[in-house]
């Protein structure tokens, strides 16, 4: 080895720590993390405690749509972004209607259950069409946009995979809650969700990350259009200069140009 093989390497490894970086802060912050996951299990543990306890049907719904509620109040007075409260807001929210409109108390899931089993299919089905789901989620965060498509295909490659993985643990998961909204009683339905909230997202998530971190770096395509907007302001700047420069030279009368009166 010479001593201009080992910055190289070095190199590689600082970009290679860089990518995987910027990729694990992407993934934070399209599933929201460690509090996204809290706020998206907290509503349903709730719901099942409570009905566990009392088999109270409207307690378990008003408490599990109040907390939903304080979680959102929460985010808007840190001021933090409240797309993943909101959109368990919105979960809860038609859980509750579901299960009050059929006094069913199981139907508080049914809602969450279909959307998991639509995703799945969204995901597998945008895999196969070649516009990967995962793609169209993580490229505006990882400012790539949809450059993956046609400039980067390692990209979309992993993109690709990460999508059918997504697609085929939501899949089974949803093979596994449909048997037991049939079977089961609320409780068990209820405890069994619960359980599976985390472990197969944290999978499906872990899973993009290995995918990502061996892809082909994203293209910044927001530096891109900023690069050409100063380019163009540079040569517009250049241009306009030249334009100043020829007119000042037509106006200079040239050595002995000027004819005397007899």
């Amino acid at each position: 080895m010479t001593s201009l093989d080992k910055p190289t390497e070095d190199t590689q490894d600082t970009e290679a720590d860089n990518a995987r970086t910027v990729t694990e802060a992407a993934l934070f912050e399209a599933f929201g993390g460690v509090r996204g996951m809290v706020e998206t299990v907290l509503p349903g543990l709730l719901f099942v405690t409570i009905f566990t306890l009392n088999s109270d049907l409207h307690m378990s719904a008003i408490a599990a749509l109040a907390v939903s509620l304080v979680l959102v109040v929460v985010r808007l007075a840190m001021k933090d972004t409240v797309k993943h409260a909101f959109s368990g807001v919105f979960g809860v929210a038609f859980g509750v209607v579901f299960a009050m409109m059929t006094d069913n108390a199981k139907n508080f899931y049914l809602p969450g259950m279909l959307y998991t089993l639509g995703l799945a299919l969204a995901y597998i089905v945008t895999s196969l069409a070649g516009v990967p789901l995962i793609g169209l989620i993580l490229g505006p965060v990882f400012k790539e946009n949809l450059s993956w498509r046609t400039r980067n295909p390692g990209r979309k490659k992993a993109y690709t995979k990460a999508s059918y993985a997504w697609g085929f643990i939501l899949l089974a998961k949803s093979a596994i809650l449909f048997p037991l909204y049939w079977w089961a009683d609320t409780e068990q339905l209820g405890w069994v969700l619960v359980t599976l909230k985390i472990p197969p997202f944290l999978l499906a998530v872990w899973l993009t990350w290995v995918f990502l971190a061996k892809a082909p770096a994203p293209i910044d395509v927001f530096a891109e259009m900023e690069a050409a907007e100063q380019a163009e302001k540079e040569q517009k700047a250049r241009e306009k200069a030249e334009r100043e420069a020829r007119g000042e030279d037509a106006q200079d009368p040239a050595p002995g140009g000027r004819h005397r009166s007899g």
